[in-house]
């Protein structure tokens, strides 16, 4: 099982609060907490400046796909968030000392949230933020590994119905929407995937971090936090409230 070594994350603007569902100083808190855990975990956190023009920045998975040391810059579905990649790019490129891929296609839309790694092979949703397009430059980008389109029906990223929990294991809900995920990915799949179903909808999107499974906290996903999850992941579990920015 491969290992990470670094996170890059945005702290919470104060323009965030703009989405009418969010509490702002909760996001922060949240934010915080998520950070203090992944240095836990032995990841050396990058964190970003608030960026108050780009609300969303705080999604900051969108913004670029990584894989064996390759940074590809997404091409935001949402025009308001395309400003996002200037600030990602440089850090990766600046920073990180990452060889940096551009997608030229001007028509292609391609979200990270909707591009899921097996460690195996990609799927990527085919969604309000990701077109064809974007698969294509996806699977240019990197040509080791089988690129798989999957459609997405409901008005969702491809991560927040189906995630890894852990090498080989894929995070899915008892929801509709992610089942009917589920089983077109195991239509197209090269690989054989266990399968960890949670009650909650919102509890398929979990993060699998150095040997630790990342997931929301009882207050968000009660059902879920019931669920004795061990014996197929065989690893330790933490609980976080509502993860809001991850990109690894």
């Amino acid at each position: 099982m491969f290992r990470y070594t670094h996170a890059l994350v945005c702290r919470v603007p104060v323009a965030f609060r703009t989405r009418a569902e969010i509490d702002l100083e909760e996001a922060r808190r949240q934010h915080e907490a998520l950070c203090r855990l992944l240095r836990e975990l032995g990841v050396d956190v990058v964190e970003l400046p608030p960026d108050e023009l780009h609300p969303e920045c705080v999604f900051v998975e969108d913004t670029a796909v990584i894989c064996n040391g390759v940074a590809l810059i997404t091409r935001p579905g949402a025009p308001h968030r395309q400003g996002e990649v200037d600030t990602v790019r440089a850090v990766l490129k600046k920073e990180l000392g990452l060889p940096i891929v551009e997608i030229s296609d001007e028509a292609a839309k391609l979200d990270g949230g909707d591009v899921l790694f097996t460690g195996r092979e990609f799927f990527v949703g085919l969604s309000e933020w990701t077109n064809e397009a974007g698969a294509r430059a996806l699977a240019a980008s990197f040509p080791e590994f089988s690129v798989t389109p999957i459609k997405v029906s409901e008005p969702r990223h491809l991560k927040a119905l189906v995630s890894m929990a852990a090498p080989d294991v894929l995070c899915v809900s008892k929801g509709a929407a992610s089942q009917e995920v589920l089983r077109r990915i195991e239509r197209e799949a090269s690989f054989s995937y266990q399968t960890l179903t949670v009650p909650e909808d919102s509890a398929a999107n979990v993060l699998s971090v150095n040997g630790t499974l990342i997931h929301r906290s009882a207050a968000e996903a009660p059902e879920t936090c019931k669920v004795e999850h061990r014996f197929i992941l065989n690893f330790p579990i933490r609980k976080l409230s509502r993860m809001l920015n991850l990109f690894f």
